[in-house]
């Protein structure tokens, strides 16, 4: 969702590296030998719901995924919080959410309706869609419940190894960008920003782009698709926070969520985990030397949580797919290296800040 909605431009506060500096991945910068195709298997989405916490502690403690981030204004934040704190090597973020994106279940700000006016609905809920937060909420109402979130998280002995966006809103003006670049650089917490080449991210925008383009029946071949123009900044933007001692992300691969596997409502679990694992497969192996992350869903769902959400069928996918051997065979036979967020700001801070 991420692709939707990474609108960066007019940041002022940008410093450029060398040109040799340049031409180095991150993933190389931060130790690893040139050509290293590194990962962090991310799942999104702790602290929805229970189904969502089991999903994420099985993908971590049996699967291959190596990260999570939680939400903190959710229902079931304490059981996964309390899991969290019995698993202190289980690496867990800040799922920095600003959206309530279900009809029948909903959440709303921490930091308090009259605090933040122009982030609640009728509801008294957050709002369900990215564009309402970005017509109607200011970037300091933005700002004070993300350190909303932050402390709740402290308060409740839970120290975010990182900070991640739900649904991509922060990426959706220039000034809440700031807010939450600028929080990440304070606190010295690695914030998920795609700021290398992004060849995968750029090329799945363009194919979202032609997608879009046929179902509107405006596309013909070889027609000019312009890259986002915001890919422009990305790189600019990597380097402030690289320069202030944050690791930076090389590429994004945010996909998962868009696939549409025919028919998947009908399918068995066999076929859901064949077709979820074949196209992590693919996906990841189109993927360029670098630190990359991979965000999933992954959720072992109850009779009931088809009345929360009505993606249950992929977010089981993403699951099985984490918890396939093959999936694992291939990223061992392909020699890819699974990571943390915990293990790259480990890494940031041994190369010395600025450098």
């Amino acid at each position: 969702m991420i692709k939707k909605f990474l609108l960066i431009a007019g940041i002022s506060w940008i410093s450029l590296f060398s040109s040799a500096q340049e031409n180095k991945t991150y993933a190389e910068k931060l130790g690893w030998p040139k050509g290293a195709k590194v990962l962090i298997l991310h799942v999104d989405d702790a602290g929805m719901s229970h189904d969502s916490n089991d999903g994420v502690e099985q993908a971590t403690s049996n699967g291959v995924a190596t990260s999570t981030s939680v939400m903190m204004p959710c229902p079931w934040v304490p059981e996964i919080v309390a899991y969290i704190k019995n698993h202190p090597n289980l690496d867990a973020g800040l799922h920095l959410t600003l959206t309530s994106e279900w009809k029948n279940y909903r959440w709303g700000p921490l930091a308090g309706k009259s605090n933040v006016p122009g982030l609640v609905d009728k509801q008294g809920c957050l709002y369900a869609g990215v564009a309402s937060v970005y017509l109607n909420a200011t970037a300091d109402e933005v700002d004070r419940e993300i350190r909303a979130q932050l402390d709740r998280a402290l308060a409740m002995g839970f120290k975010p190894t990182h900070l991640d966006s739900h649904m991509g809103t922060l990426f959706a003006k220039d000034a809440f960008l700031e807010k939450y670049i600028k929080l990440g650089i304070e606190k010295q917490i690695p914030v998920m920003f795609p700021g290398g080449d992004d060849s995968f991210y750029r090329s799945e925008a363009r194919a979202a782009a032609i997608a879009e383009l046929k179902k509107q029946g405006k596309y013909t071949e070889g027609i000019n698709i312009p890259d986002d123009p915001a890919l422009s900044k990305a790189k600019e933007l990597g380097n402030v926070l690289w320069v202030n001692g944050l690791p930076v992300l090389d590429d994004l691969h945010n996909s998962s969520y868009d696939w549409k596997m025919p028919d998947i409502e009908h399918k068995s679990d066999d076929e859901i985990r064949q077709w979820y694992t074949d196209h992590y497969i693919e996906s990841i192996g189109r993927l360029s030397p670098g630190l990359t992350m991979v965000i999933m869903h992954c959720t072992n769902p109850s009779a009931s949580f088809k009345y929360i959400c009505n993606d249950t069928q992929k977010r089981k996918g993403d699951l099985m797919a984490m918890l396939d051997p093959r999936l694992k065979d291939f990223l061992v036979k392909n020699g890819y290296i699974l990571t943390t967020w915990r293990e790259v700001m480990e890494r940031r801070q041994k190369t010395g800040k600025g450098q």
